[in-house]
């Protein structure tokens, strides 16, 4: 994805939608600052060329080589976080597991059959019993308010 010279001065807001980017380039932008958060989801990058006065998202733990060329830096070889040797600031709780995602961020995904909140409950959500009792409410609340209105309504 090439967005080199094109006058940005902030990260554009549609850049979200390209995580599948693999190679990045915002060089000759007179962009100030990455805000916190424009790279997540972007597991796929493999090489981010910004400009000189930019560091690379995520530091230097989160690139495996960091050079500067010309006026540009180039930020290449995505690390995974998951795989470091320098222990998590935050664990991943019981039941789930580390997955990178994107330079510097870190997510927790729950293991197979596990979900919800800290992935503490085991199986499937309950679908049927959900949309049973979220049926018959709907149709109660309807009935009611329809024998209750009706009175109301007038009459050709």
């Amino acid at each position: 994805l090439d967005l080199s010279n094109c006058s940005l001065h902030t990260v554009p807001p549609g850049l979200a939608e390209a995580t599948d980017a693999i190679v990045l380039d915002l060089t000759e932008n007179p962009v100030t600052a990455l805000p916190n958060g424009s790279f997540l989801g972007f597991i796929h990058l493999q090489s981010l060329a910004v400009p000189l006065t930019l560091e690379c998202p995520g530091g230097s733990d989160a690139w495996q080589d960091m050079t500067v060329d010309g006026s540009s830096r180039l930020c290449q070889g995505q690390r995974n976080p998951c795989n470091s040797s320098v222990e998590l600031a935050w664990p991943c709780p019981e039941n789930s597991v580390c997955a990178p995602d994107g330079p510097g961020f870190t997510q927790c995904l729950c293991d197979n059959p596990f979900h919800g909140y800290k992935c503490l409950r085991e199986g499937t959500f309950p679908m049927l019993l959900f949309g049973g009792i979220l049926g018959t409410a709907t149709v109660s609340l309807s009935l009611l308010l329809w024998g209750t209105q009706r009175r109301k309504a007038k009459t050709p």
